[in-house]
C-alpha cells in the first residue's frame, strides 16, 4: 500500500466520481482505476461501489476512508 493510493482513494470518495478525481489529481482515469483495483486486491475488500450515478464507498470503504484520512493528516 502506498500513500499515493490513499490519496487517490480519498479523492474518489470526496468527489464521488472517478473522472472528477482523475481531473483533480491530474492523472488519467485508467491509471487511477488500476491503482484502486490494486488497493482493493491488496486489502481483499471492495472499497467502492460503482454505478451510473458515480462512486460511493462500501461499508468497508467507509471505514478505510476514515483511516486513510487520518493517515494522510499525519503525514
Amino acid at each position: 500500500m502506498e500513500l499515493r493510493q490513499l490519496r487517490y482513494f480519498v479523492a474518489i470518495v470526496d468527489h464521488g466520481s472517478l473522472s472528477r478525481a482523475a481531473r483533480v489529481l491530474h492523472i488519467v482515469q485508467p491509471a487511477l482505476t488500476q491503482q484502486i483495483q490494486a488497493l482493493e486486491e491488496e486489502l481483499g475488500a471492495m472499497l467502492l461501489h460503482r454505478s451510473a450515478q458515480g462512486m460511493q464507498a462500501t461499508d468497508a470503504g467507509k471505514l478505510f476512508y476514515e483511516h486513510a484520512q487520518a493517515i494522510l493528516k499525519q503525514v
